[in-house]
């Protein structure tokens, strides 16, 4: 684990933007080069079960992407604790990988980061699915951590209100609601 102990910048993208679930002492938007922010994968344990998967977001390698979010500092006085927590949330099925990924934060500095990116050969990778298509699975899908919906709606939510609107997930959300009959 050398290298962590001195504090650590982690790239959050999805459910890190809203619940973290660890301490940080700095927080700034960021940009990710080389991946989008994608649904492509299967979520057994969170968002979705064994027998009703759900789909989760994860960083998905393109060659001409990017993707906005927030790089969040964690402390050297937590590092160590924070990494293991990140570790158990994140590395449940081993569907991601724990990646050190450049990332350009919104004040100007350039800094490597943590970030879980999806391993296109694990079984939970989904590749490509249709707006269509994940609306159908997330609006039936629910795990241990509760609707796949909600997991959907607070991270779209929240993008728009850090000024980061991703226009795929604003309009899958709309998708869902109707699917679910909800109101925005």
């Amino acid at each position: 684990m050398t290298g962590f102990e001195n504090g650590f910048w982690v790239f959050g993208y999805g459910s890190l933007l809203w619940n973290p679930e660890f301490e940080f002492i700095d927080h700034v938007p960021a940009t990710l080069t080389g991946f989008s922010r994608s649904f492509c994968m299967w979520s057994i344990h969170h968002r979705g079960s064994v027998e009703k998967p759900g789909l989760v977001l994860a960083l998905d390698a393109q060659l001409d992407a990017t993707c906005r979010g927030v790089a969040f500092r964690v402390g050297p006085d937590t590092a160590m604790q924070c990494l293991a927590d990140l570790r158990e949330r994140e590395l449940v099925s081993s569907a991601y990988v724990e990646h050190h990924v450049p990332l350009r934060l919104d004040d100007g500095r350039d800094v490597t980061a943590l970030a879980y990116v999806i391993d296109p050969d694990h079984v939970q990778y989904t590749g490509p699915l249709s707006l269509d298509q994940q609306a159908d699975i997330i609006a039936a899908a629910k795990g241990g951590r509760g609707p796949n919906s909600a997991y959907l709606f607070s991270t779209a939510q929240h993008l728009t209100e850090l000024g980061m609107e991703d226009y795929d997930l604003t309009e899958l959300a709309a998708k869902v609601r109707a699917r679910l009959g909800v109101e925005p």
